[in-house]
């Protein structure tokens, strides 16, 4: 029975008592009297009933505000006050219970507090005990962490399933690259915490070199590794080496890491064609061993590929275009040779065709290696860099091998450049040491820019002027520094790069600098929008959870509603539009959302884009989410962007906060888009009123409040989904302690509550 209704039972209860005594008593009189007395009686009745009901109904209506008030400070108040207890004792610690209401309650919250502030000095003691246990891992997670972002080639750790489980920053940006269609808008969708990696690979592929690598474990390899090539949906070739992941028969088991069935034999269909069968495998410290997942490193091998059959083309074209020429010439040298005393105007002829020949030659030649001369000059190895990195290094090595001061001109802090970084500051040094002792220039500038796909670095001095002939005997020299010695010349470091270098002065400025012109790369990993790198800028990259290596078909063929809500994996979004009334005409305009998955907010894995809505922004909306007619133009529209919305959150269960106003939006375009989210939304909105039903406002930035979670970027679509995932975490232990423990309950909660009767 809840508190209203208990209310209402205590005021009709109170009106009983009131009204009975007294309708008792002139029942009594009246059966005690005779008829005659009956009728003065009633005359009595007549005359002061009025008085005495009007009297009755004040002080009914007295003693039920009485009540009311009563119930106010003790009932309710109570019950908020067991709301907040549980927010101390669960998901914020720092809550407190308000001092208010009546003495006996205020004494009461004086005593919750003093306990609440004891229990929080004992958790403080604990937590510094556990953090100083925890120490040694998290320090060896961190260098894993460190050591995996800062690796050339893409890695993917996954579970026997399939399921992703860590990946690095190169394997981000390489699935990132590779992206077609609308994953490629999502942010590389295809690669995440918990997603397969049969959406990229092919399945056979990896099941073969699962058994390869069991095979080799039986025999007892020391390395058992297994390598093959393969194609991604979007036609890019990739290098794949896998290698088994080895962990104990009993530790697995005691991690709920079974072993896979048999092909073919038991599971279901994903998870008996992913991995062969598991074998226990002994080995020589005598523990018996299983596969419990395995290591890809991943190299997209596409370019490489491409420039070799590049090259193939270039001695194919030389060889068969210049074999008719040879010939040509061969039978026309032969007939000189053999005609000694041929006619002038024959023997003419015959030199023509000699010169028109070698002429052919020669033109097919320069046009060949014209046209293949970037595939030729790739040979060695290059790499993206950042050039303000470069120029950095170059400027420290120059002061502290020539003391030679270095200023710094406009560089451009975001350009990148594919280059031998060694070979290039050598290239660098050398020249600022020829200016050096020959023109005893005092101090060096250095200086970035672009245009195009090429970035100068320009070396400036004041001064002395240099002749292009001296720049090219420097050209050639060994670029011998001081003590040290290097074979490579200035021009070899050049045509590395497929670049020039060249002198250049400025006569207004009195100054004079060589260009050396590089080839750009492109910016390995731009952040998706200004607001979206604030957001989690201070936040450690979360590109790992080893505990999924137990999580068997986490997110499987769909969603299971009977599972647990902390075993699920979530879609957290939220969208940002031209007003509030989808069926009359307004347009999303923004969409923001995080994955969450084993209870981990990843804001690496996020979605983050702005939508052209086709029709004009609404002036009034303006200063709350920020975004203008200027920032949408030219954006994709909503045919675009829901496509990959949807892909982004496949298998996932769809969590925001007035969920009701976002589906709407998306329920008015099944038709025309035709996409339509099928899997279970969970709202934030209605769980707050499971969770806390005597609190007056349900709001995001309230709710946030009571549970501790600071509030940033509020009103940005990203923003407001970052948000609504932390509280979505904090709700599910709260919503345990109720009883709600699986997605179908919650759901049903959900259902129950005022809020799930609105309507767009």
């Amino acid at each position: 029975m809840n508190a209203k209704t208990r209310f209402v039972l205590a005021a009709v209860a109170l009106g009983l008592l009131m009204t009975g005594p007294f309708l008792l008593t002139v029942g009594i009189l009246w059966a005690d009297i005779g008829a005659e007395e009956r009728a003065g009686f009633l005359v009595a009745m007549d005359r002061w009933l009025p008085i005495g009901g009007l009297i009755t109904i004040v002080t009914l209506f007295l003693g039920v505000q009485l009540l009311r008030a009563l119930f106010q400070q003790y009932v309710h108040g109570l019950l908020r006050m067991a709301e907040t207890l549980r927010l101390m004792l669960g998901a914020n610690r720092n809550f407190r219970v308000a001092i208010e209401g009546p003495p006996e309650v205020r004494e009461l919250a004086h005593a919750a507090n003093d306990l609440a502030q004891q229990r929080d000095e004992l958790l403080d003691d604990v937590e510094a005990q556990i953090r100083h246990a925890k120490a040694t891992v998290e320090e060896e997670k961190n260098r894993l962490a460190a050591l995996m972002s800062e690796l050339a080639q893409g890695v993917v750790v996954c579970n026997l399933d399939g399921r992703i489980l860590l990946y690095n920053s190169r394997a981000r940006l390489q699935f990132k690259a590779l992206a077609q269609g609308p994953t490629s808008m999502s942010g590389g969708a295809l690669i995440g915490l918990g997603r397969s990696i049969f959406s990229i690979l092919e399945r056979g592929q990896i099941t073969h070199s699962l058994e390869n690598i069991q095979q080799r474990l039986r025999k007892g390899s020391a390395e058992p590794t297994a390598n093959f090539i393969t194609t991604t949906r979007g036609g890019a070739l990739l290098r794949c080496q896998m290698a088994p992941v080895l962990g104990s028969a009993e530790r697995a088991e005691k991690e709920g890491i079974p072993p896979s069935p048999p092909a073919g034999q038991g599971g279901d269909g994903a998870s008996s064609q992913a991995a062969p069968a598991q074998e226990l495998i002994a080995s020589p410290l005598g523990a018996e061993l299983q596969v419990t997942g395995y290591v890809l490193t991943i190299e997209n091998i596409t370019r490489n590929f491409e420039r070799e059959a590049e090259r193939d083309q270039v001695l194919q074209t030389l060889t068969a275009g210049n074999r008719a020429a040879l010939g040509n010439i061969r039978a026309a040298v032969e007939t000189l040779l053999d005609s000694p005393e041929m006619e002038a105007d024959f023997r003419e002829r015959f030199m023509r065709v000699i010169s028109d020949e070698a002429s052919a030659m020669s033109t097919r030649l320069d046009a060949t290696m014209n046209r293949f001369a970037d595939s030729l000059k790739t040979r060695w190895p290059l790499e993206d860099v950042l050039a303000i990195d470069i120029l950095a290094a170059a400027a420290r090595r120059i002061e502290d091998r020539l003391k030679l001061p270095i200023k710094h001109e406009e560089q451009e802090s975001n350009l990148w450049m594919r280059v031998d970084s060694f070979s290039l500051i050598q290239a660098i040094t050398f020249l600022a040491a020829r200016l050096q002792d020959h023109y005893e220039i005092r101090e060096l500038r250095l200086r970035l820019a672009a245009d195009g796909k090429m970035v100068f670095v320009d070396l400036i001095w004041s001064g002395t002027t240099v002749s292009s002939e001296t720049l090219y005997m420097w050209e050639l020299e060994p670029m011998n520094v001081g003590n040290e010695t290097s074979p490579l010349t200035l021009r070899d470091v050049v045509d590395r790069h497929g670049g020039e270098i060249w002198y250049q002065r400025e006569k207004t400025a009195h100054r004079a600098f060589f260009r050396i012109v590089l080839p750009a790369a492109a910016t390995p990993d731009a952040p998706v929008a200004d607001q979206a790198q604030h957001l989690h800028s201070d936040s450690r990259p979360e590109y790992y959870d080893f505990d999924l290596f137990g999580a068997r078909d986490a997110e499987g063929a769909g969603v299971d509603i009977e599972r647990k809500l902390s075993e699920l994996a979530y879609t957290v979004f939220d969208t940002e539009t031209t007003g509030l009334e989808p069926s009359n005409g307004d347009e999303i305009i923004q969409m923001g959302a995080v994955r969450v998955v084993n209870n981990r907010l990843l804001r690496q894995e996020i979605f983050d884009q702005l939508v052209d809505p086709g029709i004009p922004l609404k002036p009034a909306g303006i200063p709350i989410h920020g975004i203008t007619e200027a920032m949408v133009a030219g954006q994709p529209r909503l045919d675009v962007v829901l496509p990959a919305f949807h892909e982004f959150c496949h298998e996932t269960v769809l969590v925001a906060h007035n969920a009701a106003f976002d589906m709407r939006f998306f329920q008015l375009k099944e038709e025309s888009l035709g996409v339509k989210f099928t899997q279970p939304v969970l709202d934030t909105l209605l769980l707050s009123a499971v969770i806390h039903p005597n609190q007056e406002s349900h709001k995001l930035e309230l709710i946030a409040e009571r549970l501790g979670i600071n509030v940033i970027g509020r009103h940005t679509a990203l923003g407001d989904a970052f948000v609504t995932g932390e509280v979505f975490l904090k709700m599910i232990p709260l919503l345990a302690d109720m009883g709600i423990v699986t997605l179908r309950q919650a759901l049903d909660a959900a259902q129950k509550t005022y809020f799930a009767r609105i309507q767009y």
